[in-house]
């Protein structure tokens, strides 16, 4: 007997009304139109605000949400965020500019990145934000840069912990890598950082991303509450910040389970009620980027043409890898997955067929869904790419074959 085919997470941010995908209350047909033109990114505002609340239902009510923009750069969706979360984490100088640009108090603004230059650390400096501290080396220049505008640099160390979160989609933490100081090199740096009078916020320890395991992330928090309250017996003051990072994921592939986050909160409930009387009243923060907007997002684009070749059905649309890289496997993948896609405007659908749906480019990598479940479509539908709201327009070649870029909308 044949096991079934693994499936996808069920994703309800988007309601179907009358078989037509809704983005913010709006049929996905009309959006279409209201954009004039496809492809296009749409960024759900409901989306966005339900998510943040849900969060906070669950997670301790002292612990801080910040906002990481490198998921969605889209200056509407920052500004929406900064009415939501209580801070933003930037990771360059033009997001520092985009973070800047919204009621956000510059005190709840942090900049990470492990090359930053010169004009990026003055910028941040005259701003007042926060700098993570990668460095040995971005700490001198930060104090020469400090001296010279005759203004303190606000300072965390970026710890490269001695552990990695477990099942993680990307490793941030956990031996060599090239963010953060590593944790045995931290102490030292605290003492020059004492020595070179800047003004020591605290830590930022973020050991993984795109995690769905509960109690891999509850791991990990233990661990690094554990390594932050050790590293602050060489601190010059006691810590007022401690960024444990985020790491909570989201459901892209079929197979994958959504993250249990009542369980999550539970946990780090656990570890605070433990660890709260050492902190001496540091700001816990949570740092998430893919978490908070990933899900309100969807790409659309329009089939152009349909064919068949030998015995397979081809769906060739408007946009493509070049729009959202992510969704069509990173230039090939060893082994290629396919995100949530539907046709937008027949969601269920009479007629089904087994189909992949591809991209305009020159090339076998253009593929958004390889031999999916979908309704029988024709050109003129539309496809929309879930799971979208993080790295798509930022995080794509837009350049690749010299193909129109793909608008954002923010519903």
């Amino acid at each position: 007997m044949t096991a079934p085919r693994p499936q996808h997470a069920p994703l309800l941010q988007f309601p179907v009304v009358d078989d037509c995908l809704q983005v913010g209350g709006v049929p996905l047909t009309r959006l279409a139109q209201r954009v004039g033109q496809t492809p296009f990114y749409a960024y759900d505002r409901g989306a966005l605000t339900a998510r943040v609340a849900e969060l906070r239902r669950h997670l301790p009510a002292d612990v801080h949400l910040h906002y990481a923009m490198k998921a969605n750069p889209m200056p509407a969706v920052v500004q929406h965020m900064a009415a939501l979360v209580d801070g933003i984490d930037v990771a360059s100088g033009g997001e520092l500019r985009v973070a800047l640009d919204t009621p956000m108090n510059p005190l709840h603004i942090s900049f990470a990145g492990p090359g930053k230059s010169d004009v990026d650390l003055a910028c941040a400096i005259a701003a007042g934000i926060v700098l993570n501290l990668e460095s040995e080396g971005e700490t001198e220049r930060a104090a020469r840069i400090g001296d010279r505008l005759g203004i303190t640099p606000r300072v965390n160390v970026r710890v490269n912990p001695d552990f990695e979160l477990k099942s993680s989609g990307m490793k941030m933490g956990g031996g060599p890598k090239q963010f953060g100081v590593d944790a045995e090199r931290v102490p030292a740096l605290l003492r020059r950082i004492g020595e070179l009078g800047l003004d020591f916020h605290g830590f930022h320890i973020f050991s993984g991303s795109q995690n769905l395991k509960a109690a891999a992330l509850h791991e990990a928090h233990e661990k690094t509450f554990a390594l932050a309250l050790r590293l602050a017996q060489d601190a010059p003051r006691a810590p007022r910040i401690l960024n444990i990072g985020g790491g909570f994921g989201i459901p892209y592939f079929p197979g994958e389970e959504r993250l249990d986050l009542a369980a999550v909160g539970t946990n780090l409930h656990a570890v605070m009620e433990d660890v709260r009387p050492r902190l001496q009243g540091a700001q816990v923060v949570i740092e998430l980027g893919r978490y908070l907007v990933g899900e309100a997002g969807v790409y659309v684009c329009r089939i152009v043409d349909r064919k068949e070749s030998r015995g397979s059905v081809y769906l060739v649309t408007d946009g493509g890898l070049h729009h959202h890289l992510s969704a069509s496997g990173n230039f090939g993948q060893v082994i290629r997955k396919n995100y949530p896609v539907v046709i937008g405007n027949r969601v269920q659908g009479g007629e089904r067929e087994k189909a992949s749906v591809v991209g305009p480019l020159c090339t076998p990598l253009d593929v958004l869904a390889d031999g999916m479940d979908l309704a029988r479509a024709q050109p003129g539908d539309l496809v929309a790419v879930l799971q979208s709201g993080a790295y798509g327009v930022s995080a794509s070649p837009a350049g690749f074959l010299s193909h129109p870029a793909a608008p954002e909308v923010l519903v």
